[in-house]
This record gives C-alpha cells, structure tokens and sequence, in this order.
C-alpha cells in the first residue's frame, strides 16, 4: 500500500532564501529530530543536483542504526527537488519538495509517498508506529523552521 504524508508552511522568506537554505542537504540534522541521530555519511555536493547520491544513518531504536541512501532524481532550480529511497527503511520513499513564492514569503510544500516492507507486518507497524512517527518529524521541523524563520501566527 502506498501512503502519502502532505504538509505546506508558511515562511516569511525570500524564494532565494528559501531554496539556499533547503537545497543544501547539510541543514537536514538542524531540521531532523536529534533522537533520530540522523548523520551524513557520505555527500559530495553540498548543494542538491540532479542524480546527487546521498548516504545517512539514522537511529531506529536505541543502539539500532541503519543506513538510508538516496538519490535526487529531480531539481528545478530555486522552485523543486524530488528525492527518493534508493536502500532504506522504507519499501518505497518519492518526496517532492517545492516552494511557491506568496504574498510576504513562501508556502513550502511536501509531498510523500512511501511503503511499508514486509507485508502485512509492515502496515501494522506503520498505523502503530511509523506514521505518528513521520507526523512527529514534520511537526518538529515545523517548529524549527518557524524558530529559524519566523512565522505569521
């Protein structure tokens, strides 16, 4: 089964502001839970670029570390980037980011759509699990993000 996880925010930014900040993959541990331990293990680029192969470790329980891999399949620059699973804890992983330049900043989007592994088990995990998991992530990026940027509310 395929998920899908939506999110926009409002950042009180410039679209160059923006995309410097997000196209750079070094600002996902600022953005990123630190329970996650989430650490670049190999980027060879510090700006995202079209077939960008990126390697991470994130920590999945205390003491458990696996290695995330994933490629940028799609950059439009200063408007969007795709990036997707390539090995990982997801059977599946394509998430689209994009900005929209609006009225006093930009609404930032996210859209992504994933799998759970190890069918049916991996759907369980998922209701249990892995889906409040990713609404606690986006939500703390959130919070960051209007710490960083500010915010209209």
């Amino acid at each position: 089964m395929i998920h899908a996880l939506e999110q926009e925010q409002f950042l009180p930014i410039s679209m160059k502001e923006a995309w410097a900040f997000f196209s750079s993959p070094r600002n996902l541990d600022e953005i990123t839970p630190p329970e996650l331990g989430f650490r670049i293990e190999s980027l060879r680029s510090e700006v995202v670029h079209e077939g960008q192969i990126i390697t991470y470790k994130v920590k999945v329980l205390p003491g458990v570390w696996i290695p995330w891999v994933t490629e940028i399949k799609s950059v439009d620059e200063g408007r969007s980037f795709i990036d997707e699973q390539r090995f990982g804890p997801y059977k599946f992983w394509h998430h689209r980011h994009w900005f929209e330049e609006v009225d006093g900043g930009v609404l930032m989007k996210d859209l992504v759509h994933y799998a759970m592994p190890f069918w049916p088990f991996g759907e369980l995990g998922h209701e249990i699990f892995v889906r409040p998991k990713l609404e606690r992530i986006f939500g703390f990026r959130r919070e960051v993000l209007e710490r960083r940027f500010g915010s209209t509310g």
